[in-house]
C-alpha cells in the first residue's frame, strides 16, 4: 500500500523554518499559528447533503471549540508538505485541470470514474482569514482538499484506486471565508498520524489553472475521535497504525503536537462528525 513517505519527504522543505521556531520558543517567544483571541465559539452548521455530519451530536472529547478571532492579528497557519499524492500536477496526475473538480461532495469520483467512498460521514469546515490583515475574513479565495480513504489509499495513486478520483475537491470560500466539504472520516495508514491535507489559493481561477498556491498545510485529527470511528467496521486496519504513532512523534506535526492544525471535532459515528479549523494566510504578491 502506498503511503506519505516518511521523515524525508515531509520534513526536508521545512527545516530551515522549524529550526527557526525553534530558535524562538529557546527565546521564550511563542508564535500562535492562528488567532491571537481567546474568544472560542462551538462549531456548528448542519449540512444538508444526505448522508452529511450532522453536528447536534455531541463533541468526542467534551466541549470542542474552534477558535473565532477578536483581535487585530493573527500568524499564517504553519506551511506543510502536500506529500506525495496531492493530485494537482506537480507529481503525476493533475485533478484541479478536469471538468468535476469544483464540488462540495467529494465522496464519488467524477468524469469517467464512478467509485464512491465509503466510510463515517463527515464535514469539513475551514475558516479563512487574512493574517495580517485584522484576521478579517478571507472571501473569493479557493481550498484544494483531499485525503485517504478508509482503506488508508489515496485515489489517482495507490494500488486498487488509481483510476478513481474520489476524496478530492475545490471550494471558493464565502463571503465569511468558509469553505465546506462532504466527506468520510479518513484512515490511518502505517507512519502517519490521521490527517486531511489542503492547499489555499488566491482564487478559484488560480486553483484550477496552475496558479501559485499562498498556503500548504494539513488538518490533525483528534485522538478520541480516531479512536471512537476506527472501532467502527471497515477501520480495522486503522487501529494498529494509529497505535505505532502519535501526534508528538508524527513526521508533520511533530514540531509542536499539531496544536496549530489540530481540528475541533464534533459527532459520533452513528450521526456523523463535523471538523473544523480556522485557517489564517497571507496573500502573496
Amino acid at each position: 500500500m502506498e503511503h506519505d513517505r516518511g521523515l524525508f519527504f515531509d520534513r526536508s522543505p521545512l527545516m530551515h523554518r522549524r529550526n527557526l521556531l525553534k530558535l524562538l520558543a529557546g527565546a521564550g517567544v511563542v508564535t500562535l499559528a492562528g488567532c491571537t483571541s481567546s474568544k472560542q465559539t462551538a462549531s456548528s452548521g448542519t449540512v444538508s447533503t444526505a448522508g452529511a455530519a450532522d453536528t447536534s451530536g455531541s463533541s468526542s472529547s467534551g466541549t470542542v471549540t474552534d477558535t473565532t478571532a477578536t483581535e487585530a492579528s493573527c500568524s499564517p497557519i504553519p506551511e506543510e508538505t502536500a506529500g506525495p499524492f496531492p493530485g494537482n500536477g506537480s507529481n503525476g496526475p493533475n485533478a484541479l485541470s478536469e471538468s468535476g473538480i469544483v464540488r462540495r461532495d467529494i465522496r464519488s469520483s467524477f468524469g469517467s470514474a464512478a467509485g464512491i467512498a465509503k466510510g463515517a460521514p463527515a464535514t469539513v469546515r475551514l475558516t479563512l482569514l487574512g493574517a495580517g490583515n485584522g484576521c478579517t475574513p478571507l472571501s473569493g479565495a479557493a481550498v484544494h482538499l483531499w485525503h485517504c480513504d478508509r482503506e488508508g489509499r489515496y485515489s489517482l495513486y495507490s494500488e486498487g484506486v488509481a483510476g478513481e478520483n474520489y476524496l478530492r475537491g475545490v471550494q471558493e470560500s464565502d463571503a465569511t471565508g468558509v469553505v465546506t466539504f462532504v466527506s468520510i472520516f479518513p484512515g490511518c495508514y502505517s507512519g502517519r498520524w490521521p490527517h486531511i491535507h489542503f492547499e489555499v489559493y488566491a482564487s478559484l481561477d488560480d486553483a484550477t489553472s496552475g496558479g501559485e498556491q499562498i498556503a500548504t498545510s494539513q488538518i490533525a485529527l483528534p485522538a478520541d475521535a480516531c479512536n471512537a470511528v476506527f472501532a467502527s467496521a471497515g477501520y480495522e486496519q486503522s487501529i494498529p497504525n494509529l497505535g505505532r504513532t502519535s501526534l508528538e512523534t508524527d513526521s508533520v506535526f511533530a514540531d509542536d503536537g499539531g496544536v496549530h492544525e489540530l481540528a475541533a471535532v464534533t459527532g459520533s459515528v452513528e450521526k456523523g462528525y463535523a471538523i473544523a479549523l480556522t485557517v489564517p494566510v497571507s496573500r502573496r504578491s
